[in-house]
C-alpha cells in the first residue's frame, strides 16, 4: 500500500477546506444577486425608512440565542460520549453549518461534526447529531400540525396525525425485522442508553429554540407594517416550516424553498409577495449566512485527526 507523504495529506486537507469555504460563499452570493423576487431598492428605502440600532440589535440578538441553543443541544448530547466545552460546541456546531450548507438537508453537518472525534466514535456522533436534528424536526410536526388545525386546514392537519399514528403502529409490529443487522428495536435501545436528563434537555432546548426563531420571524414581519393576529401569525409561520422542512432541500436554498412556501399562505392573507420574500431571505441571512461566515474561520482552522 503506497503511503502519501503528511506535507502532502495538509495540502489536500488545505484544499478541500479552501473548496470547502469558496463554495458556501459562492453560492451565498449566487442566491442573493441572482434572485429575482428581491426587489432591493423596496427594501433599502424602507430600511431607511425605519432605520434604528436597537431594532437591529433586537432582531440579531433572536439568532445570536437561536444558534447558542443549537450550541448547548449539542454539548449536552455529546456529554454522553464526553464533556466539550461551550467553546469546542460552537467551533463543531457552526463548522458542521459550513461545511453542509451546500449538500443535500444539511447531510454535510453529520460528517462535519464527526470530523471532530476519532473515527471509531464516528457512528456514535452520527447518532447524536440524529437526535439533535430529530427532536427538532418532531417540535416541527407538532407545531406546524396545530398551525394547520389553527388555519382551518382540517384536512391536512388530520392527515399528518393519521400518517404519523400508521407509522407508530407500523413500527411497533415492525420493530424486531432487521435490514443490514439494523431495527427499530436496537434504535430504541440505543436511544434508552441515553440518560432521561439529557433527553429531558434535549426537548427543552429545542422547544426553546422553536420558539426563538418563529418569533423572530414574527417581529420582521411587524417590522415590515404586516398587521395579522398573534396566533394568526403564528400558525401561518408554524404552518410554513412544517411544510418546507419535509420538501428536499440544500441549506443555501433555504430561503427560496421557504419562502416560497410563505409566499402562499401569507399571499391568501394579504401580505405582499416582495416583502415576505424579503423577510424569508432576512431569515435565511440571520440564521444561516452569518453563522456560515463565522463557522468558515472554523473550517480553515480545522486539524483532521490522522488516527
Amino acid at each position: 500500500m503506497i503511503k502519501i507523504p503528511h506535507k502532502a495529506k495538509q495540502f489536500v486537507v488545505f484544499l478541500v477546506k479552501l473548496l470547502i469555504v469558496s463554495g458556501a460563499f459562492y453560492f451565498i452570493y449566487n442566491q442573493l444577486a441572482n434572485n429575482n423576487q428581491l426587489d432591493w431598492g423596496k427594501f433599502i428605502a424602507l430600511v431607511k425608512e425605519k432605520q434604528s440600532v436597537l431594532g437591529i440589535l433586537f432582531v440579531l440578538s433572536f439568532s445570536i440565542v437561536n444558534r447558542y441553543l443549537e450550541i448547548l443541544k449539542w454539548q449536552n448530547l455529546v456529554s454522553f460520549i464526553k464533556p466539550i466545552s461551550i467553546g469546542e460546541s460552537t467551533k463543531q456546531v457552526l463548522g458542521a453549518l459550513t461545511a453542509g450548507i451546500f449538500t443535500p438537508n444539511g447531510l454535510g453537518e453529520y460528517a462535519g461534526k464527526a470530523l471532530y472525534f476519532d473515527k471509531k466514535k464516528t457512528k456514535r456522533i452520527i447518532f447524536l447529531n440524529l437526535i439533535c436534528n430529530g427532536i427538532q424536526m418532531i417540535l416541527t410536526i407538532i407545531f406546524g400540525t396545530i398551525g394547520l388545525f389553527i388555519l382551518g386546514y382540517w384536512q391536512w392537519a388530520l392527515t399528518i396525525i393519521g400518517f404519523s399514528c400508521f407509522l407508530v403502529l407500523a413500527s411497533f409490529f415492525s420493530k424486531t425485522i432487521k435490514i443490514k443487522g439494523y431495527s427499530l428495536e436496537k434504535l430504541l435501545q440505543k436511544i434508552n442508553e441515553i440518560p432521561k436528563f439529557i433527553h429531558q434537555k434535549n426537548l427543552t432546548l429545542g422547544t426553546l429554540r422553536y420558539l426563538v426563531f418563529s418569533h423572530q420571524y414574527y417581529f420582521l414581519f411587524l417590522a415590515f407594517d404586516v398587521d395579522l393576529p398573534y396566533f394568526t401569525m403564528m400558525a401561518t409561520i408554524a404552518t410554513v416550516y412544517l411544510l418546507a422542512s419535509s420538501l428536499p432541500s440544500f441549506q443555501f436554498l433555504d430561503f427560496a424553498v421557504k419562502g416560497s412556501v410563505a409566499v402562499f399562505f401569507f399571499g391568501k392573507l394579504g401580505v405582499n409577495e416582495w416583502i415576505v420574500a424579503f423577510i424569508s431571505t432576512l431569515m435565511w441571512f440571520l440564521n444561516v449566512v452569518l453563522p456560515v461566515s463565522i463557522g468558515s474561520y472554523f473550517v480553515l482552522k480545522f486539524k483532521p485527526k490522522w488516527n
